[in-house]
């Protein structure tokens, strides 16, 4: 069979590419089963690829960092390099002795790579560049142009004929989520492909990451997160259906974020001090392991609204930041929500220029909706560029604020 036959191209590939044109150390951070080993053996097939998954490097990279450093050949992949940061150190000696663009392309699971002590040794030799779980737009075999679209004002209205995707396709793609092994499976077998790798995760990876007398608390923390997926950040409230102590349960709130299963959406104000102590919403990072946790299938989507319009809006905050990846890395990404509780799910600034962007499951629209945009639009000022509705209809209309515009969710994966 062609090994290449099920392979989906990645859309962030030509940032890795460029960057690997002048960058002597790269980086590739993302979930455990995202595709980092598959995209940096299609990027680079050439190059030695030693992984550290493998029990005989693993040992040889402990027993000896500086001398397993030694012996790699120029160019090399090494692969899940979170299991030895000691070697990162190391790596920079090397480079600053033989400083070509490309050496070193490395991969991790975890987000060692980002604690302060390894940035600076490897500041000016190193760039970082985040894998996604696939995209919706790469499963569609589309460009993803989305936030390219809204960032250069190019969303116009415009009325399709009456052929539309049907209101139940976002729903299947929630449930389905982005990881390339379970798309291969029947739903029922993908759930457990889900649970499984959960449990992986919880029995080999946690320990790279943090010192846990008890793990699996982790896994009891992430279903009731996969339950409040977009919701407000409670973390008292989930200490005392823990039975744990707040403290606890900020430690491991971080080890789930290290591990890329969780994020944390930060609260957009105009004051900037005040971003700090506002309260950040909890998103889980892949729509088909919230789906698994929190019990959901795509045939009783309709008998939980609630909680599958909060899944959505994980699931749209994913398709959003994945795009940033190839469209513009600069971007940052928050949340709004003032005195009064109106709300915008995703607010997207550049600078000071800022957009906004609401979620909501239904085909219709009604004259409240988009009313959390014009309360942004009314603390940004000049700032604000542009308001989007997303919605489960068919076509791109124009709304009564001329800022504002409905746009299909379907535009995610289809332009």
């Amino acid at each position: 069979m062609d090994a290449n036959a099920h392979y989906i191209e990645r859309l962030i590939a030509p940032v890795i590419r460029e960057a690997l044109l002048d960058t002597p150390v790269v980086c590739l951070l993302g979930p455990r089963q995202s595709g980092k080993t598959t995209l940096t053996k299609k990027l680079a097939p050439d190059r030695l690829f030693v992984s550290l998954d493998e029990s005989n490097y693993l040992r040889a990279a402990r027993a000896d960092p500086a001398g397993f450093v030694d012996s790699l050949p120029n160019p090399v992949t090494l692969d899940e390099v979170q299991h030895v940061p000691e070697l990162l150190p190391l790596i920079k000696l090397s480079v600053d002795n033989d400083r070509v663009a490309g050496r070193f392309m490395l991969t991790g699971s975890a987000n060692l790579l980002l604690l302060p002590k390894v940035t600076e040794s490897l500041a000016g030799r190193m760039e970082i560049v985040q894998l996604h779980p696939l995209s919706e737009a790469e499963k569609s075999g589309t460009k993803g142009k989305f936030l390219h679209n809204l960032l250069s004002g190019r969303l116009k209205p415009n009325i399709k004929p009456q052929r539309g995707t049907k209101a139940s396709t976002w729903v299947e793609r929630l449930v389905a989520g982005g990881y390339p092994e379970p798309l291969k499976r029947t739903p029922s077998r993908a759930r457990q492909w889900y649970r499984q790798y959960l449990r992986s995760i919880i029995e080999r990876d946690v320990r790279d990451v943090a010192r846990l007398r008890d793990a699996n608390e982790l896994a009891r923390l992430l279903e009731l997160l996969a339950l409040r997926s977009g919701e407000l950040l409670n973390v008292s409230g989930l200490s005392s259906e823990l039975g744990l102590t707040r403290e606890t349960v900020d430690r491991f709130l971080a080890v789930l974020e290290r591990l890329f299963l969780i994020r944390r959406l930060p609260a957009w104000h105009r004051n900037q001090a005040k971003r700090l102590i506002k309260t950040p919403k909890v998103h889980l990072v892949d729509s088909g392991l919230a789906s698994t946790l929190a019990g959901v299938r795509g045939d009783e989507s309709f008998s939980k609204r609630v909680l599958m319009g909060h899944l959505l809006e994980s699931f749209v905050v994913q398709q959003l930041m994945a795009q940033a990846g190839w469209t513009d890395p600069d971007l940052r990404f928050w949340h709004y929500r003032d005195k009064d509780q109106v709300e915008v799910d995703v607010v997207i600034t550049r600078g000071s220029k800022t957009w906004g962007i609401e979620i909501k499951a239904s085909q219709s629209l009604t004259n409240k909706d988009g009313q959390g945009l014009i309360r942004l639009a009314e603390r940004c000022g000049n700032d604000f560029e542009r308001g989007v509705l997303f919605y489960s209809g068919q076509d791109t209309l124009q709304m009564a604020d001329k800022r504002l515009i409905a746009v299909p969710l379907s535009e995610l994966w289809t332009v």
